[in-house]
């Protein structure tokens, strides 16, 4: 398994090793061991799944505050997604700073967001597919968002603000500001 940590340190890209022949390929996923060893040790309880039929879909940004803080594994099956982790932890030394990486069905990444990220993602092809491992379940009244374009974050997305499709949720998130003690480093 190939592990690259990002420009945020405990942001990490994970790419499983897929072998293949003429019938397609295995891949190994997920493996306790190995992602302990790649520093992902956190127990996961829920997996999820969403489908964008839409190219310049936007899902995000989104976490959970306490008491039911998610970390997230994110991978994308069917597609390519841009995936995006924003450091919300009051007091880190990158706090409001981002990172993102491209997950495919071609390149087999994985996106590490730890507890007291955002997370978001767009879609770069129509019918993407992605499916994350959750390290507590979905909770409502935990359930936080910040506008996808916040100024005060400044993502460099890969599409222009007219071609994003959102939820009626998240065209009215507040700004990163309302983010303020969310999480402490």
């Amino acid at each position: 398994m190939k592990v690259e940590r990002l420009e945020i340190p405990d942001v990490i890209l994970v790419t499983p090793p897929r072998f293949g022949d003429n019938r397609g390929f295995f891949s190994e996923t997920y493996n306790l061991h190995r992602m302990t060893d790649a520093g992902i040790d956190l127990p996961f309880v829920q997996d999820n799944q969403s489908l964008s039929r839409q190219k310049g879909v936007v899902r995000g940004l989104h976490c959970q505050v306490s008491p039911h803080v998610q970390g997230k594994l994110v991978r994308c099956t069917k597609g390519a997604i841009w995936d995006v982790a924003v450091d919300a932890r009051t007091g880190s030394p990158t706090y409001g700073k981002w990172v993102a990486a491209e997950l495919s069905e071609e390149n087999w990444s994985q996106l590490w967001v730890p507890p007291g990220f955002l997370h978001g993602f767009v879609t770069l092809t129509e019918n993407a597919e992605v499916q994350y491992k959750c390290t507590d379940v979905y909770d409502k009244a935990s359930e936080r968002a910040v506008i996808w374009n916040c100024p005060h974050i400044g993502i460099d997305w890969p599409i222009k603000p007219e071609e994003a499709v959102l939820s009626d949720k998240d065209l009215v998130a507040p700004h990163f500001t309302e983010a303020k003690g969310w999480f402490h480093y």
